[in-house]
């Protein structure tokens, strides 16, 4: 009897592999193998040679791939590293094709803080997140952290689970579906999301890979919404999905609206107003500067995209701004502003006319729908450009300053710190060491929560580089720094600080989530006891019995009820020691201070600009609010 076989040797995954040794025969019986004989073997027909019928061997048909596997692949090869979220059992396809991913997933407590935490994420790598929630809640509980990312620009997808059709209308357990929750803006494109689909059947998947390469690519912003019907998580893809690509080109303006620029730039002298869009083109901005003398301020979110200690440097408007920019735009006005990259909202300028040059502004945003809607009525010249772009082409045409020697111009004012008569921790005082320790001793990120916070961190810290500085000033969300700094810390692989306040705290944190895995945020908590910008606006306003206080929490011991490590900072001079503990350990941290709550957070260009707005109103009622009092 002749025996005939071939045996394969298994693919090398050393880079000398030699392929030559891939396939060889061999005369030499191995006992693994499982050996036929001629007498086993059909005729070309199908047929026995000994007449016996036996079965013809099948090929075996080739592997297939889930939906929920599909789109675990397809996130991987879209550049996604990591994955927060909050898993259910109606997405457990999803959530098991995740974690066998080569993603990093980090479940999270809570899917608000899912959100943040991605937000967050993307802003500190430049890379898309994903977050993952179940159906229902799971979904509704995302949507306030996803709306901030809109805001902000971030790149966000969304991946949640929703009711079969099948069970549609049946009161499913945690129905998603038409009969309980709105589709419109939540499951279709709109304001909330630049993209939105149900993945009805599989081969919508090519189509969606598409699209998302292609949102992913462009500049700016792209938030995404696919959900998943829990019984279409498990059925096969047939169509090959297509390879992700995402290369892009980048707008830029034409050489006759850079000629026209250099022409308006150069009438006069002129200023430039840095935001969070310009926060790519750094050297640019400071060649810019220093090649023509321009004084450059920036919005809250443009903190160290120019540095803040630099001479041309002369403030940040808007909220928790500073009174030398009021003093520059009274006592030296420029002839233009030149605006990169901010919208101009409420935020960054509260539409104060005095910021409002002579020959009005030439305004550069990615963004066609931004120039001139912030001030309608001031002479707006607008330019659709990538900020990097723009400035690469104005620097080849715009010659240097005529002037020799830059105007001394008006710096950021510094809070005079006197000694201290109450046993409790001035904000001040506190921000100042936070200054020496985290911003001038590590590359921490630091980043600063709606309230008072974010005032006294923008007014008195100073960032000298870009993506050194993070705050929310679309929507604003308590919460958002409080969760998201695991996100900032997570993708980075380094230090993120929170300068939040207690109410944030307690409202919405992922101190736990952090313990998990051992995240190096550190929280620093303004403690108390009250809502205090809600309090001091109040008092402000001179309104009485409206109730802002809260019961004092020991944050140290909701630190270590968690497992993370905490320190109570009730004294001065305890402050830089326990700012230097936290910067040292290696897992999560909370500094919790107490505060002085009757020191007034910074707000002298706010109220200055609020005056000149009131100056120039129609007589009818007046707006009454905080904190823009």
């Amino acid at each position: 009897m002749t025996e005939n076989y071939h045996q394969s040797t298994p693919i090398s995954t050393d880079l000398d592999f030699d392929t030559s040794t891939y396939v060889s025969s061999t005369t030499t019986v191995d006992p693994t193998f499982d050996y036929q004989s001629l007498k086993d073997l059909k005729d070309a027909d199908g047929h026995e040679e000994n007449g016996l019928e036996i079965e013809i061997p099948t090929e075996e048909p080739a592997a297939s791939i889930s939906v929920a596997e599909a789109i675990a692949t397809m996130l991987v090869d879209l550049g996604i590293k990591t994955a927060f979220g909050v898993p259910g059992g109606a997405m457990a396809s999803v959530w098991g094709a995740l974690c066998n991913s080569s993603m990093e997933i980090i479940h999270c407590r809570h899917e608000s803080g899912a959100a943040f935490s991605a937000v967050e994420a993307y802003f500190a790598t430049n890379r898309p997140v994903v977050v993952f929630t179940t159906a229902g809640p799971g979904i509704t509980n995302a949507l306030t952290g996803l709306l901030a990312g809109r805001g902000e620009g971030a790149k966000v997808i969304l991946i949640s689970a929703c009711t079969s059709a099948a069970q549609r209308g049946k009161w499913a357990i945690q129905e998603t579906s038409t009969q309980t929750i709105p589709q419109a803006g939540i499951f279709t494109s709109g304001t909330l999301f630049n993209y939105a689909t149900t993945v009805e059947v599989a081969d919508q998947l090519p189509q969606i890979s598409r699209r998302l390469a292609l949102g992913l690519s462009q500049p700016g912003g792209y938030i995404v919404h696919l959900t998943i019907p829990t019984g279409v998580q498990t059925t096969c893809l047939v169509t090959p999905m297509p390879q992700s690509d995402l290369s892009h080109s980048l707008t830029t303006s034409s050489e006759e609206t850079i000629s026209k620029c250099v022409e308006l730039l150069t009438e006069g002298p002129f200023a430039i107003w840095v935001g969070f869009g310009a926060r790519g083109a750094a050297e640019e901005i400071r060649t810019l500067a220093e090649r023509t003398g321009a004084a450059v301020m920036c919005s809250p979110r443009g903190k160290g995209i120019f540095p803040e200690d630099h001479p041309q440097y002369i403030g940040v408007t808007g909220l928790g701004g500073h009174a030398s920019v009021t003093k520059y735009m009274e006592e030296q006005p420029p002839l233009r502003t030149l605006v990169l990259g901010t919208r101009l909202g409420e935020p960054t300028c509260f539409w104060n006319q005095a910021m409002v040059p002579a020959g009005g502004f030439i305004h550069v945003d990615i963004d066609p729908d931004v120039p001139g809607v912030a001030y309608p009525s001031a002479e707006t010249f607008p330019i659709q450009s990538d900020i990097g772009m723009f400035l690469q082409a104005l620097l080849k045409q715009i010659p240097e300053s005529a002037d020799s020697k830059t105007p001394s111009l008006p710096c950021p004012e510094k809070m005079t710190i006197e000694p201290g008569t109450s046993e409790l921790v001035r904000p001040e005082v506190l921000l100042n060491a936070i200054q020496r320790v985290f911003v001038e001793g590590s590359d921490a990120i630091v980043m600063a929560e709606s309230g008072n916070s974010f005032t006294w961190a923008t007014n008195l810290l100073r960032i000298d580089r870009p993506n050194r500085y993070r705050v929310s000033t679309g929507v604003g969300s308590m919460g958002h720094m409080v969760a998201g700094v695991i996100g900032a810390a997570q993708a980075r692989n380094g230090k993120a600080l929170a300068i939040v306040g207690d109410g944030a705290m307690l409202m919405n944190n992922e101190v736990n989530t952090a313990v998990k895995y051992q995240i190096p945020a550190v929280w620093i908590v303004l403690n108390d006891a009250r809502y205090n910008m809600c309090e001091q606006g109040m008092k402000m306003l001179g309104m009485q019995g409206a109730d802002a206080q809260i019961p004092e929490t020991d944050f140290v011991l909701v630190a270590r009820g968690m497992g993370a490590d905490g320190i109570r900072v009730e004294s001065e001079a305890d402050i830089e020691a326990a700012l230097e503990k936290a910067l040292a350990s290696p897992g999560p941290f909370i500094v919790d201070v107490i505060i002085d709550p009757s020191r007034l957070a910074p707000s002298g260009a706010r109220n200055k600009g609020l005056k000149a707005q009131k100056a120039k109103s129609s007589p009818v009622k007046e707006q009454v609010s905080f904190p823009m009092v």
